[in-house]
């Protein structure tokens, strides 16, 4: 008896959908500009099922930083920019995995070799870095061996 892999459940709108914001264009320029709200972490830590203190580690915000956004309601435009990147590599992450996020979540943890073991989840501090990992995947969905 063999066992087949079965991919986990997907999720059948995609992350822009799910927290309500769009993913692209002017309305989302100016939510960034203004500052997302504190509430879309947490949204977001929910869905990807990562704790708070590792998503607002990766965008940059200090624990004493991530107390005063919390109390503020808002984050500043630096760090909802970072939000941004980090939810469009998860939504990068999750069609490399053909919608499995449990694999997807898995992968952005880990250090991957193609980054210089960095783990992706890391990588949104800079563009350069987010970019790296966008082309990376874009490899890996090519059949690229990294």
């Amino acid at each position: 008896m063999s066992i087949e892999y079965q991919p986990a459940p997907s999720v059948s709108e995609s992350i822009w959908e799910t927290i309500g914001l769009p993913a692209r264009g002017t309305r989302l320029y100016d939510l960034v500009h203004q500052g997302l709200p504190f509430e879309l972490l947490d949204q977001v830590a929910s869905l990807l099922k990562i704790q708070r203190t590792e998503i607002s580690k990766a965008i940059c915000m200090s624990p004493t930083t991530l107390a005063r956004r919390m109390k503020s309601g808002r984050l500043n435009t630096s760090e909802s920019d970072r939000l941004v990147a980090l939810i469009a590599l998860y939504e990068k992450a999750i069609s490399l995995f053909e919608s499995d996020t449990v694999a997807a979540v898995k992968w952005m943890s880990s250090p991957v070799q193609g980054l210089g073991s960095r783990r992706p989840l890391d990588m949104v501090e800079t563009w350069v870095e987010t970019n790296a990992v966008f082309n990376l995947m874009g490899r890996l969905e090519m059949g690229v061996l990294v």
